[in-house]
């Protein structure tokens, strides 16, 4: 099993028609995603890719039963995309760009929640399951099928902890890039949660940096797993108030530091990794 997306997904790619979507709807596709169809309000009788486009998410619905979704529009546009995929029975939205309006990713998340839909971005590379499904612009080569389950902030930190993964002998069942805003769709908690239900994951990787507190939060989480977690936090180092790559990671007063989020883990129960090469180490050692 894979959490979130597999083979079966039948996913739309909402901006089809835009050079980044149109690119990516075929980077998607050459991997073995199940793209069925996209959307483009007026351009709905085209095709992209062989791909159907329509106007509206509902008839992507409605004629393929679709499932999934992933964005690749302006950031001004990325509420009322979320919002319409949710409505029409989406259940799985990967938000791919960043620089989301903080009012309007508070929306999304209070509107998702009332359709039971899990919104993963903004500002994510989006989520793979090895040798099943690639949804968003997460280049393939590092990842390999295994029974570790990753979730991180950080694309280009996904593709490290895959590397290091693969190259153990260990692989991956799920990547997740939660994305780098400051207000996500989706919590390190929602992750754990489904790797703990998911009977093909052995063990997790967490991969958090500074700033927010969602790393703190999923310490409580961490606390009544089964399964180990790994936690690996990036910014030891940061200087504090300057923000570093993500709009997310800057930190300001005592929350949201490098320090502050590997002792709410260590707390919880986590492994702490202070480097990718620990990581192996660390999964050999517990037996996974």
């Amino acid at each position: 099993m894979a959490i979130l997306i597999d083979e079966n997904s039948r996913v739309i790619v909402q901006g089809i028609t835009g050079t980044a979507g149109a690119f990516h709807t075929g980077e998607m596709q050459s991997y073995g995603t199940n793209i069925v169809a996209g959307t483009s309000p007026g351009k709905g009788g085209t095709s992209v890719h062989n791909i159907p486009v329509y106007d509206t998410v509902a008839e992507c619905v409605t004629h393929h039963h679709a499932d999934t979704a992933v964005i690749f529009l302006p950031a001004a546009a990325v509420k009322d995309a979320v919002i319409e995929a949710a409505h029409a029975g989406i259940k799985t939205v990967v938000v791919v760009p960043e620089h989301i309006p903080i009012a309007d990713m508070m929306q999304v998340r209070r509107e998702a929640k009332k359709c039971g839909a899990l919104i993963l971005g903004g500002n994510t590379a989006g989520i793979i399951s090895p040798g099943r499904a690639n949804i968003g612009i997460i280049p393939p080569l590092a990842f390999k099928r295994g029974r570790v389950g990753t979730v991180s902030r950080s694309g280009s930190i996904t593709y490290y902890l895959a590397d290091t993964l693969s190259r153990t002998g260990y692989g991956e069942t799920t990547c997740v890039g939660l994305g780098g805003d400051p207000v996500l769709g989706s919590t390190f908690n929602d992750v754990l949660e489904l790797f703990e239900k998911d009977p093909e994951t052995k063990a997790v990787v967490l991969a958090g940096e500074i700033g927010g507190v969602y790393e703190e939060i999923a310490a409580s989480t961490i606390s009544k797993m089964s399964k180990p977690v790994i936690a690996i936090i990036g910014g030891v180092y940061a200087p504090p108030g300057k923000r570093m790559g993500h709009a997310g990671a800057i930190v300001e007063g005592e929350m949201g530091t490098a320090n502050s989020k590997i002792k709410a883990l260590e707390s919880g129960g986590a492994h702490i990794a202070k480097t990718f090469k620990d990581i192996p180490d660390i999964l050999a050692r517990l037996g996974v």
